[in-house]
């Protein structure tokens, strides 16, 4: 009996970056890829003889071409390279590895020392040590491990980050894990195997119990197939094999039970060349081998799948010629999820894709195809590999319903709840529409075929890079333009971008204001200096009153000792009455100042409302104070009348 199991053959991340390269050469795009795009040598060979070049460096890359960054990532300079150099390129890299770039990265900006689990010589471990500024260590197994807390004891009391290689064996890390948890006393540690690992090695040990043989397809430099031949050898006879051809000399004739697994990047024509090949090499009467090949092939087969041309285009149908004698065609809602989009939006004549047989009429000579269909089996792929990664998804909004919005990515719907869609409650959620949205995957549900994402988590991880940024270059005095987001009845809260700071009301205005809403509204847009910094609190205080606008400098430059104006009375007391000069300015005009006699109190005389003219006799600048006189004016004016 031959099994074959389930998780053989490409992961997502391998067979993405190995379709982003077959999908350049359809565009006519001349490719290289730095390094070999996956390890294996059969692949390479076929992508080499349609013009793929393999190459060390970014400077190898010639005029025209497009570099492809194979899945296991490379270090950031290396991007930056790119980008100085000016060369088209393209990242592959799998979502898992983008995954340790970012924790490596976060755990070296909260000052932990990084403690990798893979290979050093590995091109995906290179990459990720890449992103490493400050000291790390590596190390392979349990007792490599220990030996590194030997020789240096202070790692225990050290601030740590572990994580793995995402094809780390899974039975070694859980024993390094084990040491960990007994001898450090702060260490973050992240599992960050890949999901598709974890379930491929497991799936590798069980079948390994059960078969007299395992056969492991891959290439021999591959670093997660040699781990799927370490895992089944304490099981069964193990042979690793690249191609069909090495089964020549391998003792596979008689073997009842057999098992067949392949690495991440094994292609499935390769599994099912071996599988054809041994037909002639097992001999039994039990079972009808031909059934039982069948059997195995199953889930590799794509007989129900063409390819198609788009031949002509109409308001309701897409036809397309499939290499058949039938007319195939496309109705417009097999197009696209999108309800909105039109077929002439979405294709053009000459357009090449892969469809799905949905109906075939040979009565009509027609067959009725599927686009959106392949797109979801695609996209359900995608979609559950991105949750597993974390990967962030780019999508557009296409409806706005009863609880949330409708976000479509890659022909798949996703439910984005309200409470997950924007930012802020009370958000409006019609703003969305058309928009394309940055989200993450944070449910899936194959069966019910519903998916259910993060607007929210994204925004919100985008706002703590953002502050992030911002504490690290803020100073006392910077100025900003930001967005009132909140009033209260002690200021207004501004939106510096992705970090709020507060202006008291005191701030807002050089005259007593009651509330901010006097002086601003939410959105609008303010300049306002940075007051104070609370590093500790995270807390911010911002002045917005302009020094030119302050109207003791104004009385200063304009209303020196001496200067006769009209004043306001604003407010009374048993020794004076109070009286606006400018806006935030009140000068006092003593009891005695008042009238050129006697008075009993400065109701006699004034009220509240009155505008009089006066003079200012005194300025006290440090304790803010102004006296004021409506006597000396009247003594001016009785002096001139004498002289007259």
């Amino acid at each position: 009996m031959i099994r074959v199991a389930k998780t053989a053959g490409f992961c997502f991340g391998v067979n993405r970056a190995v379709e982003t390269v077959y999908k350049l050469l359809d565009e006519d795009k001349t490719v290289c890829t730095l390094g070999p795009i996956i390890h294996n040598p059969q692949l390479v060979e076929e992508l080499g003889r349609k013009g793929v070049r393999i190459i060390d460096a970014p400077e190898d890359a010639k005029a025209g071409e497009t570099v492809v960054i194979r899945s296991h990532g490379v270090p950031p300079e290396v991007i930056e390279k790119l980008k100085v150099l000016g060369v088209d390129y393209k990242d592959a890299t799998c979502p898992y590895v983008q995954k340790i770039h970012r924790l490596v990265s976060d755990g070296e900006r909260e000052g932990r020392r990084v403690m990798l689990a893979g290979d050093a010589k590995h091109p995906e471990v290179e990459g990720i040590l890449g992103c490493c500024k400050t000291p790390y260590r590596t190390f392979k197994t349990r007792e490599e491990l220990e030996n590194l807390f030997k020789n240096e004891s202070e790692l225990a009391e050290m601030p740590l980050l572990f994580c793995e290689q995402t094809t780390f064996n899974v039975e070694e890390w859980e024993k390094c894990l084990d040491f960990v948890k007994k001898v450090c006393t702060n260490a973050s540690v992240f599992d960050t195997i890949c999901k598709a690992t974890t379930n491929r090695q497991r799936e590798a040990r069980e079948l390994a119990r059960e078969s007299d043989l395992m056969l492991v397809i891959g290439g021999r430099h591959s670093s997660n197939t040699a781990k799927l031949k370490e895992v089944c050898e304490p099981y069964a006879q193990t042979y690793l094999i690249e191609t069909a051809a090495e089964l020549a000399a391998l003792p596979v004739k008689g073997k009842m039970n057999i098992g067949i697994t392949a690495g991440a990047s094994t292609p499935a024509s390769i599994i099912k060349e071996v599988l054809v090949t041994m037909t002639d090499k097992i001999e039994t009467n039990e079972l009808n081998f031909e059934e039982m090949l069948e059997e195995s092939l199953k889930s590799l087969n794509t007989d129900e799948k063409v390819h198609g041309v788009v031949v002509s285009i109409s308001p309701t149908e897409v036809y397309v010629d499939v290499g058949r004698k039938q007319a195939g065609y496309i109705p417009a809602n097999e197009l696209s999820n999108d309800p909105n989009a039109k077929p002439e939006d979405l294709v053009k004549i000459g357009d090449e894709m892969d469809l799905l047989i949905m109906k075939t009429n040979d009565q009509e000579g027609t067959i009725m195809l599927s686009k959106k269909r392949i797109d979801a089996i695609k996209g359900w792929e995608d979609i559950a590999a991105a949750m597993d990664a974390e990967e962030i998804l780019t999508g557009k909004v296409t409806e706005v319903v009863k609880g949330g919005v409708i976000v479509l990515y890659n022909g798949i719907r996703v439910f984005i709840p309200a409470s997950q869609a924007v930012a802020n409650r009370g958000d409006d959620l019609e703003a969305l529409k058309g928009q394309d949205v940055q989200f993450r995957i944070i449910e899936v549900n194959r069966q019910r075929r519903r998916a259910v994402g993060s607007i929210r988590s994204v925004l919100r991880e985008q706002r703590k890079a953002a502050q992030a940024k911002f504490w690290e270059s803020v100073e006392e005095g910077q100025e900003f333009t930001g967005t009132v987001k909140s009033l209260t009845n002690f200021g207004a809260f501004v939106d510096l971008g992705g970090v709020d700071g507060m202006i008291h009301i005191s701030e807002l205005s050089w005259n007593r204001i009651k509330h901010p809403s006097e002086v601003v509204s939410v959105g609008d847009t303010v300049q306002v200096y940075v007051k104070s910094l609370d590093r500790e609190n995270g807390k911010i205080s911002l002045g917005y009153k302009k020094k030119e606008d302050n109207p003791w400098e104004i009385l200063k430059n304009e209303y020196p000792v001496g200067t006769v104006c009209d004043a306001t009375v604003v407010g009374m007391t048993t020794f004076g009455a109070f009286a606006k000069i400018l806006p935030g300015i009140d000068g006092l005009i003593h009891i005695s100042q008042i009238a050129d006699r006697r008075i009993e109190k400065p109701q006699d005389v004034l009220k509240v409302g009155d505008v009089v003219k006066v003079k200012i006799t005194d300025i006290d600048f440090d304790k803010k104070r102004v006296s004021l006189s409506i006597r000396a004016l009247l003594e001016d004016q009785g002096e001139d009348a004498s002289e007259e």
